[in-house]
């Protein structure tokens, strides 16, 4: 003992547990440790000690990445963080055995260029059209529920019957690529033709009904150039990347959605719900860390609280 009170490691431990993954506020954990335990801890200790752990998961933190640019396929995506008043990011790449989420000021490349995952990956990433993700030189597969979205949106505002031909399509896909993954074989090749060729007949349909604004010089002098229909911008999107929206039935490594990362950043949303905004950037760069490596374990089914214990004493174990 070298102060007047010193907490052991399995106080600090349970309280970085209840903070980072329970997500209880640091008041509301010092409020139970006095009702359960009998005693007072201050914010500032449990702070520290996530700080100091914050450190001895470096190594662990570049292990998952490591690992996440071997995988065949991950999952990005990104959502707003409050830090200390201003809105900042919490970008994420994950995928069934492994979580990274990372904290930046900016949403788009320079942010996905210092994660460090997405420079060296070589396979399959897939995202919801963040056209910050396709400047890099992997693969890329869209997340097809936020394409159903705004093709039901499409339908229900304009009534506009190729959407909903198109959305029921990619629900037919869906089914042969789910019943083909259940068997461990592909899609054959003719199936996937004639899906093909009737998803170019239903955006044919698409660009007759939705025409470009014919526009006279004068009026690009007058008004400037006038903005697209959001369905001719999907129609577009549609068009150009029919390999990327499609690849979930051509690769069934690839799944139908990004349903995957819309889980894993949940949590970040619940944690800004329930105890607000970070007050210093290190502190969110520190609960990205912590939390990262808590999910990881649970994907992997390792204990969660002796593994946190172990890595406050500078041995975390590697999933």
């Amino acid at each position: 003992m070298t102060k007047p009170v010193q907490y052991g490691i399995t106080v600090l431990t349970i309280a970085i547990y209840l903070r980072n993954y329970q997500l209880i506020p640091y008041n509301r954990i010092k409020n139970l440790y006095e009702d359960v335990f009998g005693f007072k801890i201050s914010s500032d200790t449990i702070i520290k000690a996530e700080k100091n752990l914050y450190h001895k998961l470096k190594g662990v933190t570049n292990h998952i990445k490591k690992q996440l640019i071997k995988e065949d396929v991950i999952h990005g995506d990104e959502t707003g963080i409050n830090v200390n008043g201003r809105n900042e990011q919490c970008h994420l790449i994950s995928t069934k055995k492994y979580t990274y989420y990372f904290h930046h000021e900016s949403r788009g490349f320079k942010a996905m260029n210092k994660m460090g995952v997405l420079p060296k990956y070589r396979g399959i990433i897939v995202h919801d059209f963040w056209k910050s993700y396709l400047k890099y030189k992997c693969e890329h597969a869209l997340c097809n529920v936020h394409i159903q979205r705004e093709l039901d949106n499409i339908f229900k505002k304009h009534k506009q019957e190729w959407a909903k031909e198109i959305s029921d399509l990619l629900y037919e896909i869906k089914e042969h690529a789910d019943c083909a993954r259940k068997q461990d074989t592909k899609i054959d090749e003719d199936t996937i033709k004639t899906f093909i060729e009737k998803y170019h007949s239903i955006l044919m349909k698409g660009f007759e009904d939705n025409p470009p604004p014919e526009i006279s010089k004068d009026d690009v002098v007058k008004r400037g150039i006038q903005a697209q229909s959001k369905s001719k911008n999907l129609l577009d999107r549609l068009a150009t990347y029919e390999k990327e929206i499609l690849r979930f039935a051509t690769d069934l490594r690839v799944p139908f959605s990004n349903n995957q990362a819309e889980r894993d950043l949940r949590m970040i949303t619940i944690q800004q719900n329930i105890s607000g905004n970070f007050r210093k950037p290190h502190g969110a760069d520190v609960f990205c860390r912590i939390r990262g490596y808590i999910s990881t374990l649970i994907k992997n089914k390792m204990p969660v609280i002796s593994s946190l214990h172990a890595a406050i004493e500078d041995v975390p174990p590697l999933p």
